[in-house]
This record gives C-alpha cells, sequence and structure tokens, in this order.
C-alpha cells in the first residue's frame, strides 16, 4: 500500500509512553500534526481530559511514544489502493 504523507492540520494517534512505575499504561490520544520535518517525523498537539500535551520529533509506529494513523484513514487508504470508493448513490 502506498505511503500516506503526514501533513500538518491532519489528526492522528499518538500512543503516551504511560508511567515508568506501570500504574498508568500507554494510550492513543486524538492529535493534529503540527508540523513535518524532513526527516519524515512530525510534531503533534494532543488532547485528554487533563487538558493539552505537546510533542517533538515523533517516528510513525504503534509503540509508546510514537503517532499512528487512526483506523478509518488506514481503510479509506487501503480502499483507495484497491480502487474503491465508499461514495454512495440515491
Amino acid at each position: 500500500m502506498p505511503e500516506v504523507k503526514p501533513t500538518v492540520g491532519r489528526m492522528v494517534y499518538f500512543k503516551s509512553r504511560g508511567s515508568a512505575d506501570g500504574v498508568y499504561p500507554p494510550r492513543d490520544f486524538a492529535s493534529i500534526i503540527t508540523r513535518v520535518y524532513d526527516t519524515g517525523e512530525v510534531s503533534l498537539v494532543s488532547f485528554s481530559e487533563m487538558g493539552l500535551r505537546f510533542e517533538e520529533k515523533l517516528t510513525q509506529g504503534q509503540e509508546p511514544g510514537q503517532w499512528d494513523w487512526m483506523p478509518f484513514q488506514k481503510d479509506q487508504q487501503a480502499r483507495l489502493t484497491q480502487g474503491t470508493t465508499t461514495t454512495t448513490s440515491k
């Protein structure tokens, strides 16, 4: 599947690192890309029930401390790659 390029303003997930003692496990937070670096890393603003958090120079992945696309974005990209659309006719 062709890789989607991150751009400023896109919604993504940020997986928090959790606490060192394991009391708070890593969690996914809704985030907005605020900067894309030439290296492919991104900076984000993430939203939680406690407020905003800012993260810089993150790589894409599914490990704590990384960002990734949301499931619907991955599904949409897979459909576009296969040449199908999600539009409905009336």
